[in-house]
């Protein structure tokens, strides 16, 4: 089956986790264990016996946030170039595949010299849209065009295909999959346990000795993917303006599947440049959860992570700071969506003093039994489904956002003022400590859920290490715990200010209706989902399709509770799908 598919329909369950992930708390403490290799790769471990497989990730410390102007989405082209394989897997004969690469490398570049002819003409007025357009392409470039194609098509003929999982997958391996977001890239797969040593070996291969097979196609792949995800998406292109009005300077501001002229530039030797700075091992973490020796593991670790050179250039720290906003932004679109309003302020990063006090306040507001929910549907009768608040704290910079749906007869102004008024209540009132306390159990009691599974704990791991430091798994009781109400009164002073408000309202657009299924969820829980079925309505192999729902119903049992309702939309609406591809299968034969 194509990877690449498999990873975007389990993107939903990754999608979950991460958008649960900063309230984390338990009561006991996970014994984790830390080792430096030489080359500066931090290798962190939790023994667990239960059964017989480990859980196994590395993340990188790179995302969007880390790339350069002219260059948005190369993080993620390189989470599409990491499984493509390495000089011994991928490939029939590297090195004939090696000298069609070189003649495509050469060719490209007479195409980039002439596709800058064109970006001078385009400033001139002289061509109408896109340069990469197939109708403003010169002669030229056509004649290149067509060489590069039949080249690529000989380099096919070279390529093992999915070889990379192939592998994994024979040797009983399962949950293959990546992910990347403003501040890393992830890597993941749960194992047999006497399967250790090929996961040690396959990620440490991939690392040491990566190919960029297939670049200039694989490019292609990734600006078809935003077409689908970003595009083709009633909200997704004007939720990325948002993003882009909101942050003033930090460089969040671009989307992590990059601007669309970016991605069909960057070049080789812009990826080149990337990999050797940020898959450098002083830049990763890798860990290993589930079934397995310490002392094995770590002598594993040394023979083939040991054996990656250290980067020669330390990567370049983010030096930039976000601008303060000195008045409030407003923006309004139409869109085949039900009617609501977003706002949006400042707030801070994962690792701020504050965060712990805003993580709480939004769990006061958010849920159904949460403030949001009762002021604005069961009181005011102004909203429809559960109005959401949202904390996201990132390792620059972060923010908090409420938001609902227009119950019918409201209009935008009432629900937003409804809105405000529970931020300006949290600002005027004390929160009670009964209501505090039981947002605090709750904390503790979806957390220690979390860490039930090795594959979530595995994940906090890694994405709590590139955020701040792993130890926050076990340092956060004691913040959840120690917030007071009058913290929380601080915080929402401090950040909800009315110049720092950035304000979204949806209207639907004329002639168009929601599902009501999708209007059912929570505002996060239809954002993942509408992407997912964007996604799986583009799949016709109904065996790619029936991975797919494996893996989700798999991973759904260990969602958090609120996203589980759209998981379960998603696997339902898959299965649809499914039983569509299979009957028209059956009357084709």
């Amino acid at each position: 089956m194509s990877l690449r598919r498999h990873r975007v329909i389990a993107g939903l369950a990754m999608a979950a986790l991460l958008g649960a992930l900063p309230v984390a708390a338990q009561e006991a403490k996970v014994p984790v264990q830390e080792f430096i290799l030489d080359n500066g790769m931090k290798l962190v471990m939790v023994e667990r016996h239960e059964s017989p497989t480990v859980s196994a990730g590395w993340v990188t410390h790179v995302g969007s946030v880390n790339e350069e102007a002219g260059a948005t989405g190369i993080a993620h082209l390189f989470e599409h170039m990491i499984f493509k394989g390495s000089r011994t897997i991928g490939t029939s004969d590297y090195a004939k595949e090696s000298e069609i690469m070189a003649r495509l490398d050469a060719i490209r570049l007479e195409m980039e010299a002439e596709y800058e002819v064109m970006r001078e003409m385009k400033r001139r007025g002289e061509i109408a849209g896109s340069i990469y357009l197939i109708e403003n392409q010169t002669p030229r470039l056509a004649e290149l065009r067509a060489r590069m194609k039949a080249l690529e098509e000989e380099q096919k003929q070279l390529i093992v295909k999915d070889e990379f999982d192939q592998i994994y997958t024979e040797a009983g391996a399962s949950g293959l999959n990546a992910g990347t977001s403003n501040d890393f890239t992830v890597y993941f797969i749960t194992v047999p346990a006497n399967k250790l040593e090929l996961w040690f070996w396959m990620e440490s291969e991939r690392l040491l000795n990566a190919v960029f097979r297939e670049f200039y196609s694989e490019r292609d792949v990734v600006r078809e993917e935003r077409r689908m995800r970003v595009e083709s998406d009633p909200t997704a292109k004007f939720d990325e303006q948002f993003d882009f009005m909101f942050w003033g300077s930090l460089p969040y501001h671009h989307p992590v599947v990059g601007w669309p002229s970016d991605v069909e530039s960057i070049t080789l030797a812009q990826a080149r440049s990337f990999f050797a700075t940020y898959y450098a091992p002083n830049n990763i973490t890798a860990a290993l959860v589930g079934d397995f020796d310490t002392e094995q593991a770590l002598a594993l670790a040394k023979k083939y992570f040991g054996r990656i050179p250290r980067g020669a250039v330390p990567p370049p720290p983010v030096v930039t700071e976000e601008i303060e906003q000195l008045a409030e932004r407003r923006m309004a679109a139409e869109a085949e969506t039900n009617p609501s309003v977003q706002v949006r302020w400042h707030a801070v990063p994962f690792a701020h003093k504050d965060a712990a006090a805003l993580d709480v306040l939004d769990s006061i507001l958010n849920g159904r039994t949460g403030r949001l929910y009762k002021s604005l549907v069961e009181e005011k009768q102004l909203a429809t489904g559960e109005p959401s608040s949202s904390f996201s704290a990132m390792k620059y910079g972060g923010y908090l956002e409420v938001g609902a749906e227009l119950a019918e007869g409201a209009d935008h102004r009432q629900v937003e003022e409804a809105l405000l008024a529970e931020i300006e209540r949290l600002q005027k009132e004390p929160v009670g400590e009964r209501e505090l306390q039981k947002v605090k159990n709750q904390s503790l009691a979806d957390s220690y859920r979390r860490l039930q599974s090795n594959f979530f704990l595995l994940l906090q791991l890694m994405l709590y290490d590139v955020w701040d430091d792993w130890r926050y798994l076990n340092d956060s009781p004691a913040r959840i715990q120690a917030v007071t109400p009058e913290d929380l009164q601080r915080v929402a002073t401090t950040y909800l200010t009315p110049t720092g408000r950035n304000v979204l309202w949806y209207s639907r657009k004329a002639g168009t209706d929601e599902d009501p299924e999708l209007g059912a969820l929570s505002a996060q829980g239809k954002a993942m989902a509408k992407q997912a079925l964007a996604q799986i309505n583009q799949l016709s192999d109904p065996a790619e399709l029936e991975q797919g729902i494996a893996q989700l119903q798999a991973m759904a049992g260990q969602a958090p509770p609120e996203y589980k309702p759209a998981i379960e939309l998603v696997i339902k609406r898959a299965n649809e799908r499914l039983a569509e591809l299979q009957a028209a299968a059956g009357k084709e034969q």
